[in-house]
């Protein structure tokens, strides 16, 4: 029997009384929850689901009539109106009608939006580069006669390090405040990334496919249309080699690290998969904890004083392997049980963590209920 064969016998053997009846949230991209569908027809022995259109009039008539035991998220997160719209609807839908939601509400209010992240880091005491918003043009201006350089411009939405400038001097920032201010406004990058790995291959793989070029060219414009204006986000540089990018969906832990790129590791592609120490582990472990955040991965930089800063926080997440994690070359897990860590080989990103994710709802959803027999 397969490590995969083993790890689904475990978790089919709990007796469950009946199926859960669950609704996929649609954002505005055709087939981005598709990892969603999958892994529910996975499970399809423990669920059965809709998929409801999120962005359109009648949602929340779908959403209180469909009886729901739970419901899974992709918000939308090219625009800050797709964002808008997919956080305010969420909230009725966990908050109004009383519906649990995966990732978590938290989970999800926080992701894709840097300038929100920023205060909610610093009101949880969690610690994080130095992170400046400003409402105020003099304001900003104030804050850049006496800052050092170099620092880290940022918009609030932008994954793979889209939206992430370097700015070198005060003359690089003024324009930078006056472009947001008094401009047309700060640009994300956009576009293919031609130096990434695999880019050829993936692109051939979109040219031949005309539905999976047209949703392409779709994000494109979303993109292009989006500028960020009346606020700064400005973030104390921190010199790094790399980042590590920590994950953790239900009990199971990962962690790999994000090389660096020029000044960049977000979105660089590169990896480095060795053993984590284990203060990593409980950093990361402490902050969801104490947060109840179930579907995490956290970016963060190792300080001058060898202190964990994180940068970013994500509940959903690109995957370009099929693994989050190599020990010793093998795929699997960190787990925490008696107080010690113990790695677990195994695929346990397959789908992109999207099967994970289900598993640990499926586990939670029951217990809530009291299903299991």
């Amino acid at each position: 029997m397969s490590v995969l064969q083993e790890q689904n016998q475990k978790f089919n053997q709990i007796h469950y009384v009946r199926k859960l009846k669950l609704a996929i949230l649609k954002n505005e991209i055709p087939g981005e929850h598709i990892l969603w569908v999958k892994a529910c027809e996975e499970k399809s022995h423990l669920v059965e689901w809709d998929e409801i259109e999120f962005t359109k009039s009648d949602w929340l008539d779908k959403v209180k009539a469909g009886n729901y035991d739970g419901v899974l998220a992709i918000p939308g997160t090219y625009t800050a109106a797709s964002k808008n719209l997919y956080d305010e609807r969420i909230k009725i839908v966990n908050r109004a009608c009383g519906i649990p939601v995966f990732p978590s509400l938290n989970e999800l209010l926080i992701f894709e939006n840097k300038r929100y992240l920023s205060y909610w880091l610093k009101a949880y005491d969690i610690p994080h580069p130095d992170t400046y918003v400003f409402y105020s043009k003099n304001e900003a201006l104030s804050f850049i006669d006496n800052c050092s350089f170099p620092i880290v411009a940022k918009t609030s939405i932008g994954a793979a390090g889209s939206g992430v400038e370097i700015i070198r001097d005060r003359e690089d920032a003024e324009d930078y405040i006056i472009k947001t201010f008094l401009g047309k406004g700060i640009k994300r990058r956009n576009g293919p990334k031609f130096s990434n790995k695999g880019f050829f291959k993936r692109a051939i793989k979109t040219l031949v496919n005309p539905s999976a070029l047209k949703v392409k060219i779709k994000k494109y414009k979303l993109v292009e249309s989006e500028r960020q204006k009346d606020f700064v986000l400005f973030q104390k540089f921190v010199p790094h080699d790399f980042e590590w990018r920590c994950v953790r969906i239900g009990d199971s832990f990962f962690a790999h690290k994000k090389l660096k790129v020029n000044d960049k590791a977000s979105g660089s592609l590169l990896k480095g998969y060795e053993t984590p120490q284990e203060d990593l582990l409980y950093f990361v472990k402490d902050i969801t904890d104490r947060c109840n955040f179930s579907s995490q991965a956290i970016d963060l930089f190792i300080g001058e004083n060898g202190q964990y800063l994180v940068n970013e926080m994500q509940c959903l997440f690109g995957q370009s392997d099929p693994y989050q994690m190599l020990i010793d070359g093998k795929p699997g897990r960190y787990v925490f049980q008696n107080n010690k860590w113990i790695f677990e080989e195994g695929d346990f990103a397959r789908l992109q963590c999207y099967s994970l994710r289900l598993e640990t709802f499926i586990g939670m959803l029951y217990k809530k209920l009291n299903l299991t027999g």
